[in-house]
């Protein structure tokens, strides 16, 4: 069935201003903001009371099922600045034959994969891009390790809004192939994300452009948090027992945390929260590291390496809101082998049929760890997340070929 935004109807907006997420500090909604006065990520601040007058679980309920249902707990003021490519809810995909191999029946992947572009970064640049549009945006710069790239392409071009996307020379091939596709121009550089983030910065600067890059504007959080809404409201807002995310700049854990509390606030659950898992590869944990020292910030990780490029980031601006939500969940941040992550892979695509991608094997192997470690019980209600599609990656080639000419010896078929 299709679904178009309805681009005439009313779409009050409930936004009230910025806030520096270190000290408070408020800043005006409705005009171009990058990082607060000292550095930290700004993040958007609703009438909660407004909101609950006017949208109940009911009548949301009766919404296309997409992410812009959620209009009330979104920054675009106004509708004609909404870009949009289809973004429907993802679904919940259980893991029965892995889940069994734990004793575990209720393992589950939210696959969002299904999404425009293939990722869940759409969810955050389709908000970002929107609002770039909304405050007179011309061009947009950002550093990707792929999919976020190829989101933020997609969208601007969309809207006519110019695209430059730095990343690492060693991006997965179709992902740097995808960017250009759709619009941006795109350039490898011998180095990772945050040197890649350095040429934005730099750019931003001498030719004007703006910085798009994770947490250094305020509105990719709130596209993103649209899947702690989105998850709620599938399990009948009861949350999950435990929450594994893929963290590299940990945008999305940062936005369903920021979920979670508006939720509560409208009356929509309860205090009870997820414990939220933060996972890494082993060749690039700042945020593991960070947490097992007891520290707020999280240093510089050298040498990052990982099967994982989705979460290869060696130092992210959001540190200290990824530690503090995982924290206060009761959660742990954890890393896991690039060997764990390709069984991962593997096994739930040759047991349950589901193909997910690394950062999605990533969550997997720390879910077994986790049950392994009695960090978790099997008997507690898990969500994976799957962040992109795994057709994305490339794939071993497993096939074996026929001579239609010469005898065929259909026993070893």
């Amino acid at each position: 069935m299709r679904h178009d935004i309805n681009l005439t109807a009313e779409r009050p907006s409930f936004v009230t201003h910025l806030e520096c997420s270190m000290t408070g500090e408020r800043y005006e909604a409705d005009q171009l903001h990058g990082l607060s006065r000292v550095g930290k990520p700004l993040l958007v601040r609703y009438d909660l009371a407004g909101v609950k007058d006017a949208l109940t679980k009911e009548a949301l309920a009766t919404r296309p099922a997409d992410l812009w249902r959620y209009r009330e707990l979104l920054p675009v003021r106004h509708a004609e600045n909404i870009v949009s490519l289809g973004e429907n809810a993802t679904p919940i995909v259980p893991l029965d034959k892995v889940g069994r191999e734990k004793g575990a029946a209720n393992l589950w992947v939210k696959d969002e994969g299904r999404l425009p572009t293939g990722s869940f970064k759409a969810r955050g640049l389709v908000m970002a891009i929107s609002m770039a549009k909304e405050l007179g945006v011309k061009t947009i710069a950002m550093p990707t390790n792929g999919n976020a790239g190829a989101a933020a392409a997609a969208y601007a071009t969309r809207v006519g809004i110019e695209s430059v996307i730095f990343c690492p020379a060693d991006t997965p091939e179709i992902n740097v192939r995808e960017i250009a596709a759709q619009g941006a121009r795109v350039y490898r550089v011998n180095g990772l994300i945050d040197d890649c983030g350095k040429l934005v910065g730099q750019g931003a600067k001498e030719r004007g452009w703006f910085d798009l890059s994770t947490l250094k504007e305020p509105y990719r959080i709130e596209g993103k948090k649209t899947m702690g809404l989105e998850l709620a409201e599938q399990l009948d807002w009861q949350l999950p027992d435990v929450i594994f995310y893929p963290t590299g700049g940990g945008t999305g854990l940062i936005g369903m945390w920021k979920a979670f509390a508006e939720m509560e606030a409208l009356g929509w659950i309860g205090s009870k929260r997820p414990k939220m898992i933060a996972v890494q590869a082993e060749g690039c944990a700042p945020m593991v590291r960070a947490f097992e020292a007891g520290e707020r910030h999280a240093t510089r990780w050298e040498d990052a390496h990982t099967v994982a490029a989705g979460i290869r980031v060696p130092q992210a601006v959001g540190d200290f809101l990824i530690l503090d939500a995982v924290r206060e969940s009761g959660g742990i941040a954890m890393a896991v082998s690039d060997a764990a992550i390709v069984q991962a892979v593997d096994d739930a695509a040759r047991q349950d049929g589901l193909l997910l991608c690394p950062e999605g094997g990533a969550t997997l192997a720390a879910w077994r760890a986790a049950v392994d470690r009695g960090v978790i019980s099997p008997d507690e209600r898990a969500v994976l997340f799957n962040c992109a599609t795994g057709l994305k990656y490339p794939l071993a080639d497993q096939s074996r070929t026929l001579d239609k000419d010469g005898p065929i010896d259909w026993a070893s078929l």
